[in-house]
């Protein structure tokens, strides 16, 4: 798979990745393949210097605002602060195989990965072209 995404909005996750020491998150909005909107989450974790969890109220407005013909969620983003930027094994624990798209932000760069189906009832992560505008 690939995504595209404009330097403005990768910029933009960066900066928002290294303001906070916890891990931050947020949502990927667009078409098809194309991010044209990041949309910033309070993270609920309990732990969220280790974890993040989306806030479920960010979450549901966007699926509603998309079938009011607004953009689609594509994924989210979050940030591993003190790690590299592939997926971790609470990233695997929590994620469903949706074809969702993860990018994942550490160590001073961004990774996009595909969540998906293992083929015995869990996820694999398959990592997806990033294609920046």
């Amino acid at each position: 798979m690939k995504a595209e995404i404009s330097r403005v909005l990768l910029e933009q996750i960066m900066a928002l990745a290294a303001a906070e020491p916890g891990e931050v998150c947020g949502l990927l909005l667009g078409q098809g393949a194309r991010i044209d909107v990041i949309l910033p989450a309070a993270n609920v974790a309990p732990d969220p210097a280790r974890h993040f969890e989306l806030a479920p109220a960010t979450l549901l407005d966007a699926h509603r605002a998309a079938r009011r013909g607004g953009p689609a969620v594509l994924g989210h983003y979050h940030s591993h602060p003190s790690g590299v930027p592939i997926p971790s094994e609470t990233d695997r624990a929590c994620a469903a195989p949706d074809g969702a798209l993860w990018l994942i932000v550490g160590g001073g760069t961004v990774r996009a990965w595909v969540a998906g189906p293992d083929g015995e009832g869990g996820v694999v992560f398959v990592e997806a072209l990033l294609d920046i505008r």
